[in-house]
């Protein structure tokens, strides 16, 4: 990975700029790369932390974080489902976040898909969110359904019992293994169906086929394309624009670039 600055790319991102200020319909895909710009790791499937792919009770990630292990060891899971949750506690949205937000705003069409569970879309003021992934933040009981919301998970007893039926509560995320959510799903193909302008890749990886596919459909159909990551990836030499910065850098700029302005809450082009 090299070192860029926005200086490195200036021309394409005032060329990107202009993208962001004519398109109606754009849609944000983001991983981990976005909010690892508000100190977060960036995790591996739904449980990063851990580079070797293996807990410190020697199971794999995997299978420490499956439905199946859910099912049949609830505190195993909950274990590691903690850690993940205590590695967020006290981050808070960042500027790239906050640049969406900031551009959703100004266009009715705008569609932020993502696979982080950490919430900050929502919390940056982002609306039409889709979490692919859920979220850390909603809880609900595998017995009755019933569900709430937290802040946080401190305070609570690992399991955490449901103050209703007194069953076991689980995160509203998808754990390996298991299936994408219906809603979640539907609601992505009505986003597509509707004709995305501009489709904006930020901070993944592009390694599961919902997040690379998007973006390859967008290219084949003509769609402009731009990349947000410091890294490469299987997209890397496909996007019209590839941009090897840091989210919440090179988001700011590009709305700069449009004519917006993030600071003042003005749109700049009067």
């Amino acid at each position: 990975m090299t070192d860029h600055t926005l200086a490195d790319y200036a021309a394409q991102i005032e060329a990107a700029g202009r993208l962001f200020a004519t398109a109606e319909r754009i849609l944000f895909i983001t991983g981990a790369g976005l909010s690892a710009d508000s100190g977060l790791p960036t995790y591996r499937g739904v449980g990063g932390l851990y580079e070797d792919a293996h807990t410190d009770i020697g199971l794999p990630i995997e299978q420490a974080l499956s439905g199946e292990m859910f099912a049949r060891r609830p505190d195993i899971t909950w274990r590691f489902l903690s850690q993940i949750e205590a590695s967020c506690r006290g981050a808070h949205p960042n500027a790239g976040h906050y640049a969406i937000a900031r551009l959703e705003a100004l266009r009715d069409g705008v569609t932020v898909l993502t696979q982080n569970v950490d919430g900050f879309h929502l919390e940056a003021g982002s609306r039409d969110v889709i979490e692919m992934h859920g979220t850390l933040r909603r809880l609900r009981c595998i017995d009755c359904g019933r569900g709430r919301h937290v802040d946080n998970y401190a305070g609570l007893t690992i399991p955490p019992e449901c103050p209703y039926c007194g069953g076991i509560l689980r995160p509203d995320v998808v754990l390996f293994g298991e299936a994408l959510p219906d809603q979640a799903v539907h609601r992505f193909e009505s986003v597509l169906a509707a004709g995305p302008e501009l489709v904006v890749s930020v901070g993944t990886g592009s390694a599961f086929p919902y997040i690379a596919g998007p973006v390859m459909w967008a290219i084949e159909s003509g769609i402009p394309t731009i990349e947000i990551n410091p890294g490469h990836t299987p997209l890397s030499e496909r996007v019209d624009f590839r941009l090897c910065l840091r989210a919440a850098e090179a988001l700011p700029a590009l709305l700069d670039a449009a004519g917006f302005s993030l600071d003042t809450g003005r749109d700049a082009r009067g």
